[in-house]
Order: C-alpha cells, then sequence, then structure tokens
C-alpha cells in the first residue's frame, strides 16, 4: 500500500493561500502569516468525524501553547466531499469549541471545494471566495480578527467586496485559479 504524504495536500493548500486568498486579496490579514510561515497545517487522511472534532481540540490546545502559530488549517482530503455533510462537522466542530471553553478565543471559518453561499447559485463565481483545493476547518485566534479588523479600513465590507472581485473575475477564471493550485501537488 502506498503511503500517503501530507504534502500531497498542503502544497496545493498553500498554493490556493497565495494564489487565490492572498493574490486577490480576499483575506487582507492572510499575507503576514502566511509568508511568516505562521500558519500550521494538519492533515486528517482518513477523517471520521470523531478524529475530525479531536483534531479541532488539540490543534486548540496546540494554538494555546504555541503563540507564535497564528492559526491552523485542518485539512480533510477524504470523506467530506458533500457539502452539506461537511457542513454537519463544521457545526460540530464550532459546538465543540464552546462546550471546550473556546468560545471567544478560536472560531472556525470554512472552506470546501464546493463553498456554496446562501443566497447564490452553484455557479455564482462568489462562492469561491470560500472554495478550496480541499474542505477545511481554519481554526483562527479571535484576538488576531479583533485587532486587524481595528486598523482596517471598512472591515464590514470585506465579504462584499470579495464577491464583487470574484464576480468580476469571472467563473471561468476562478475555476482555473483553483484548478492551478491542484497541479501543484
Amino acid at each position: 500500500m502506498k503511503q500517503i504524504s501530507p504534502d500531497q495536500f498542503i502544497t496545493p493548500t498553500r498554493s490556493w493561500i497565495r494564489d487565490v486568498v492572498i493574490g486577490l486579496s480576499f483575506c487582507p490579514f492572510a499575507a503576514k502569516p502566511f509568508h511568516e510561515e505562521k500558519v500550521r497545517y494538519a492533515v486528517l487522511h482518513p477523517a471520521p468525524i470523531q478524529s475530525v472534532l479531536e483534531s479541532v481540540i488539540r490543534e486548540a490546545y496546540f494554538l494555546d501553547q504555541h503563540e507564535d502559530t497564528e492559526t491552523t488549517l485542518i485539512i480533510l482530503p477524504e470523506g467530506y466531499a458533500d457539502f452539506l455533510a461537511y457542513l454537519d462537522v463544521l457545526d460540530l466542530g464550532e459546538q465543540l469549541l464552546v462546550e471546550q471553553g473556546y468560545e471567544g478565543i478560536y472560531q472556525i471559518a470554512s472552506f470546501h471545494p464546493e463553498y456554496q453561499f446562501a443566497d447564490t447559485n452553484l455557479d455564482d463565481p462568489a462562492n469561491f471566495t470560500n472554495r478550496s483545493p480541499y474542505p477545511m476547518l481554519h481554526l483562527i485566534r479571535e484576538d488576531s480578527i479583533t485587532h486587524v479588523l481595528e486598523t482596517y479600513p471598512d472591515p464590514e465590507n470585506i465579504p462584499e467586496r470579495n464577491r464583487a472581485v470574484a464576480r468580476a473575475k469571472g467563473l471561468v477564471s476562478m475555476m482555473a485559479l483553483r484548478s492551478a493550485c491542484m497541479r501543484d501537488q
């Protein structure tokens, strides 16, 4: 049986962050931790629900102990291709953070290859603001977000600006960008 390297999933994820998230300025806060190598990548392969939930808490503990690590991306390359099933796991992860006393300390941002905002069609380019190479749970320090938002002009309009950028690029261009990241395996 062939051993699967975590790099097989981390490399396309890093390309996606560099070329899409930072390249299109979808997250104005991502460049600094990315370039400073303060992003942790945890690949769960395979990833039954219990393992995902354990990983959420394990990564919260890790961030507690490693203040030099800004954020963690939990990459789920198998088992969550269905977006609705992924949303169920996301909800459980968020509930677990609250139950474990992490409300207000960490939050989870969601990324998925089939991400779809509730008010959009499946082929709306705006969905690509949250479409990633693999399903992911992004564990973020809330105090970091608060600090950055205090100095960033007009932060409440970031989501709408991102949607406008993705729509201006168009569906074909957004699909090509994500595909290019996947070739970086």
